[in-house]
């Protein structure tokens, strides 16, 4: 036997331990392998982050993650919209909440489901307004001079009732062409579901004179995100059931277009606008299950694309609260004649590269 093999594998092994335990203690886990070439595994960050949207400040280069308003059962309470910062999408600190107060143009609910992004000179999340089986949630926006807030409350965009979409949640802000929009819509089986899109104003505060509301997918989608490569307009969002615990069905699927209204069709030419349709991206698997509700695509330094969202660890599914433990998840995206896939098309668990940004 060679010893001394043996003495550098056994060193190696202490070094690994140690900077996972290391890692898990500030939220995330990150581990260096025997290249000295970081890696990481999921989750990068508990107990909770629901919902995740993440943006990077261009002046900065520092991540920003924000998540629907969840109890971590910590003892601390409800969080109004929790923030995490992070350099490099794997570790990540806790740095306040984004508002101080809910919204008054509503009674009750919690805010859900932010998306934050730059507008102008300033950042703007918006935010969904609900509670379960509320019959008129809607969608409101808050502006703020730093990513960091905190964000001072503008109103409601719209709600169920007055757009005529039930369930108006999951917000997300888009621009194409010198135009600005909102995307939204989540699962229902009325005759007006379905995801929509509508144009903003300029300054992204309220809904466009004379607008009108367009549907890209069917009442079974939740969540979107629109992301736009090459030729091509993807629609990314989730199907199934995001909080149950270990229960969860949640999983994301995909259509593309080659045009920003659609029709987004799946590989297999089939509509997303009508119920069932989509191709697979992300399932849940033994270890994690209700994966979804996704952040917007991420390219790192080596132009590898990498997603964010959510996922619940079948080992440990709900905080001390009752609430299910969403967990926030990191995995890398590839392309194949113009599709996204993750690797296996489930979330992963195993050490693998991270993502890499220059210093």
């Amino acid at each position: 036997m060679n010893f001394s093999k043996v003495s550098f594998r056994i060193v190696v092994g202490a070094l690994l331990l140690s900077c996972s335990s290391y890692a898990t203690r500030v939220g995330s886990r990150a581990i260096t392998n025997q290249d000295s070439s970081l890696t990481y595994a999921n989750p990068v960050f508990e107990p909770i982050l629901a919902d995740p949207t993440v943006f990077r400040d261009p002046s900065t280069g520092v991540f920003y993650a924000y998540g629907t308003q969840d109890n971590w059962g910590d003892g601390q309470g409800s969080r109004l919209v929790p923030i995490l910062q992070s350099s490099d999408l794997i570790h990540w600190r806790s740095v306040g909440n984004a508002l101080r107060e809910k919204p008054n143009w509503k009674s009750k609910g919690g805010i859900w489901a932010p998306d934050v992004v730059q507008v102008y000179h300033q950042y703007h999340l918006y935010y969904a307004y609900s509670t379960w089986g509320d019959p008129n949630p809607g969608i409101g926006v808050a502006v703020a001079k730093t990513p960091e807030g905190p964000f001072t409350d503008q109103g409601k965009l719209f709600d169920s009732k007055s757009i005529d979409v039930p369930n108006s949640i999951d917000p997300f802000y888009y621009e194409d062409q010198g135009k600005k929009y909102v995307f939204w819509g989540s699962f229902s089986d009325a005759p007006t579901q379905g995801t929509f899109g509508v144009e903003l104003t300029d300054d992204g505060l309220d809904i466009a004179a004379d607008a009108e509301k367009f549907k890209l997918a069917a009442g079974d989608f939740e969540a979107v995100i629109i992301h736009k490569r090459n030729d091509y307009y993807y629609f990314i969002g989730s199907k199934g059931s995001c909080c149950e615990g270990k229960k969860s069905t949640y999983r994301v699927l995909v259509g593309r277009s080659s045009t920003l209204k659609g029709p987004y069709l799946d590989k297999q030419g089939r509509d997303i606008a009508e119920r069932g349709n989509g191709t697979l991206l992300l399932k849940g698997n033994s270890r994690f299950v209700g994966t979804g509700h996704n952040s917007r695509i991420i390219t790192d330094d080596n132009e590898q694309d990498w997603m964010l969202y959510h996922g619940i660890d079948t080992q440990n599914d709900r905080v001390a609260s009752g609430t299910s433990r969403r967990v926030l998840m990191l995995d890398a995206i590839s392309w194949k004649d113009e599709w996204p896939s993750v690797a296996g098309d489930t979330a992963s668990f195993a050490p693998q590269a991270a993502p890499y940004f220059k210093k």
